[in-house]
């Protein structure tokens, strides 16, 4: 029913969904790395978000659910959710949610909720960055941030022949 606490990786951590989500309860991003159908994931959204949101501030930021670990923090009105296995180190987590958040401060420019709500795509563009298959790729602030300003030139560029294109065909039908 759902992944198997084995590790079957050999280097790293797995991590097997990322969730952020609002003091409301609302989901702003999900991320699944390991199979979950979609009954599951309404469940799993809904009973962690019961759990990590009722608890104290003063508590720590990691949950035992379900054989696994969940690690989250809360930046601002969002709680940063990634889901490992029991024996993964929890700090290393915490590591990571705090370097996508200090990217997506710098894309942003003091990232808020509304900013992941309106550019969810870059906010799951930059996850994509960092993250692959549930593992760290890519550690570099630096190199992130230059992959995500060479992909929004690559999207100008496409708007504007985009554009062109249209406005060729515009005169052509005239």
């Amino acid at each position: 029913m759902y992944p198997s606490m084995k590790s079957d990786h050999v280097f790293g951590l797995q991590i097997h969904f990322v969730l952020l989500v609002s003091r409301q309860g609302k989901v702003r991003l999900a991320k699944w790395y390991s199979p979950y159908s979609q009954k599951e994931r309404t469940k799993v959204i809904r009973e962690l978000s019961g759990i990590i949101l009722t608890r104290a501030p003063k508590l720590c930021n990691f949950v035992e659910w379900r054989g696994f670990k969940v690690v989250y923090k809360r930046y601002a009105g969002l709680y940063f959710c990634m889901c490992i296995n029991r024996d993964d180190n929890e700090l290393e987590i915490l590591d990571i949610i705090h370097h996508y958040v200090e990217i997506l401060d710098r894309y942003f420019g003091s990232v808020c909720e509304l900013d992941l709500i309106f550019n969810f795509h870059k906010a799951y563009y930059i996850l994509d960055e960092i993250l692959i298959a549930g593992e760290l790729q890519e550690s570099s602030k630096r190199t992130v941030i230059r992959l995500i300003d060479v992909q929004d030139t690559i999207v100008e560029v496409a708007k504007e022949q985009a554009s062109l294109v249209g406005n060729i065909i515009a005169q052509a039908t005239k």
